[in-house]
């Protein structure tokens, strides 16, 4: 319509260019009263200005109506990109918010040496994890994440935080406040939707690595990263504290070799912790130091010490190497406690855990690392399997050695004479080989298998030889 309108207007135009060259050039032209001419003029001269007019209006409604269809206006301005699930985002980056969640669904049969351990043989199943949240960005540079597990009996809350970010020139430079991870571990900085095995090693359950409330600062770039924090309890003990335990930690990574084919991960973190005073008993709620067997979720504990530290302090080196399709990884924590006067006076045991890993994909794929995170990241196949795909997704073999020893000053603790003294009758040392195979079927998800090994030496489970199975479908988005 603007169109025609605006030929319409070029036509008149041109016809009254023509028309005044044909009355400048005509004798009876000249004879003709110039007030006939002046009053054609004007006539013309009013119907350009409608037919300008009318073009206007045009143009105003097809703007009103492009608007109004979503196709290009700044009220309903969104881009939406699919991650496993639909990420919605307006185009100049303003605002994003995108649902997320996990679901894994595990088996585990587990030899749990009963003539020795006196506990019974494990046949289940279990919903390991049952987690829905939500994550997004508020104005450029405010995030959030606030994410529930409804995974067995109760509701948990994971991470639940608010940070300022992009204050530097870096990948990543986030300021947080709320609850999330303590960064100690290569291995639990590392999301359970991309470890190697179904669970992580032993030392990071024996140690109490996990989510606090608190304040943090996280950076990273391309060949680096650093996070610190200082932290109270979580949200699962938020309300029974009189005086609230305490952390502060620290970790530092580096990736002197980050590229396509081959990564190199060097990092050491500290942590220092103090007990909390109950609000209900008004005495310390003491830290306990515990691990499951055989690495699985479904295994009883056979090395554990009873609650005994009011402080502690843990160093944790780290080290991964990544070439092509073969992967190496390693760790060894060592946590020094002070046992309470009460219990033990000058009882200060050092406990360690350790692990050795090694993978390889029997596929051409690769683990991804994010360094500005000092963490490993979504494994995603070359060739993914899915109807009518023709592929067949990323097939991993592994394996593990993990070790976790809680029997230093086990001796010392059990003779104590002290009035609140207890026994460290499982103070002992756990040795775990671990088999491994993995199929990524696609970005989102996978299907493990794990074949355990455990063998307990000292305390009063010593010589046990517990030994599972352990499967695990799972996807996320």
């Amino acid at each position: 319509m603007i169109g025609g309108l605006q030929k319409t207007s070029l036509y008149l135009l041109a016809g009254a260019s023509a028309f005044g060259l044909l009355v400048s050039g005509s004798p009876a032209a000249k004879a003709a009263s110039m007030e006939e001419l002046q009053a054609q003029m004007r006539a013309m001269q009013a119907q350009m200005q409608e037919l300008q007019r009318q073009v206007n209006q045009a143009k105003s409604e097809a703007a009103s109506a492009k608007a109004s269809s979503g196709s290009g206006g700044s009220d309903l301005d969104l881009k939406v990109k699919w991650k496993g699930a639909p990420e919605l985002s307006s185009t100049d980056g303003k605002f994003k918010f995108k649902v997320r969640g996990r679901l894994m669904g595990d088996f585990n049969s587990i030899d749990q040496d009963e003539a020795i351990t006196g506990e019974q043989d494990v046949n289940a199943v279990e919903l390991r994890r049952a987690r829905i949240g939500v994550e997004g960005v508020v104005y450029y540079d405010w995030k959030y994440k606030f994410e529930m597990d409804f995974a067995g009996d109760d509701s948990e809350v994971k991470d639940a935080y608010l940070a300022y970010a992009n204050w530097a020139d870096w990948e990543k430079s986030e300021i947080l406040i709320g609850q999330f991870k303590t960064a100690n571990s290569l291995e639990d900085m590392t999301s359970s939707r991309f470890i190697t095995f179904m669970e992580r090693s032993a030392f990071i359950e024996a140690f109490g690595i996990d989510r606090q409330i608190g304040a943090g600062v996280w950076a990273g770039d391309e060949h680096w990263s650093f996070q610190t924090g200082y932290f109270g309890g979580n949200t699962g003990n938020q309300e029974t504290w009189f005086d609230s335990e305490s952390t502060f930690s620290v970790r530092g990574t580096v990736a002197p070799i980050n590229n396509d084919t081959t990564v190199v991960h060097l990092g050491a973190n500290y942590r220092h912790r103090d007990a909390g005073t109950s609000d209900e008993t008004g005495f310390a709620e003491l830290f306990r130091y515990r691990a499951r067997a055989a690495d699985l979720h479904l295994a009883d504990r056979f090395v554990q010490t009873p609650f005994i530290g009011e402080n502690d302090d843990m160093f944790v080196l780290e080290g991964a190497a990544v070439y092509k399709r073969f992967s190496v990884q390693g760790e060894y924590a060592q946590l020094e406690t002070n046992v309470a006067p009460g219990i033990a006076p000058g009882v200060n045991p050092t406990y360690n855990g350790w692990y050795i890993e090694g993978s390889v994909f029997l596929t051409d794929d690769m683990r991804n690392y994010e360094a500005d995170e000092g963490a490993f990241g979504r494994v995603k196949p070359k060739n993914p399997f899915f109807g009518g795909s023709g592929g067949w997704g990323a097939w991993q073999l592994a394996g593990k050695y993990d070790v976790i020893d809680l029997s230093d000053g086990a001796a010392a603790i059990n003779a104590s004479g002290a009035p609140n003294a207890v026994t460290c009758a499982e103070c002992g040392e756990q040795k775990t080989w671990l088999i491994g195979l993995n199929w990524w079927m696609t970005d989102y998800t996978a299907l493990k298998f794990n074949v355990t090994q455990s063998e307990i030496e000292g305390g009063a489970n010593n010589g046990a030889d517990i030994t599972g199975f352990g499967m695990r479908a799972q996807i996320d988005w």
